[in-house]
């Protein structure tokens, strides 16, 4: 991407990605669409299972952290299983031309939708001329 673009790779901003040899839990990268419009950026994601009280979005220092526990809602006993549960865990790096602060989240049928709004400071704006 361009280097004026709101996303860039962790290469570029260098933040480390979480170090995944010390933890014991596996996770599982949920499939993410980021898009960026004038206003900010849209980001969607597939969390199947996840619900509004089990699912942890949050900002903290220019990283944007999606996660959620995995959870067996099925009744009874497992008797035959082909995949095994894992918790859904992704990070991202945002710049902080975003307004994190009025940031909106709505999760429907396992699509997380998150709006990030650019900050009043980083939308353009038309300066206007008077003449004297």
């Amino acid at each position: 991407m361009a280097t004026n673009s709101l996303t860039e790779s962790n290469q570029e901003r260098n933040v480390q990605a979480r170090e995944e040899t010390r933890s014991s839990e596996k996770y599982i990268r949920p499939a993410v669409n980021i898009i960026e419009t004038a206003e900010g950026l849209i980001l969607t994601a597939d969390i199947p299972g996840a619900t509004k009280d089990t699912l942890d979005v949050n900002v903290e220092k220019g990283i944007l952290t999606i996660s959620a526990p995995a959870v067996r809602s099925m009744p009874g006993n497992e008797t035959y299983a082909e995949f095994e549960l894992a918790s859904y865990y992704r990070q991202f790096s945002i710049p902080e031309s975003l307004d994190h602060e009025k940031a909106k989240a709505e999760l429907v049928n396992g699509i997380l939708t998150l709006k990030v709004p650019l900050a009043a400071a980083a939308k353009p704006h038309k300066i206007e001329i008077k003449v004297a």
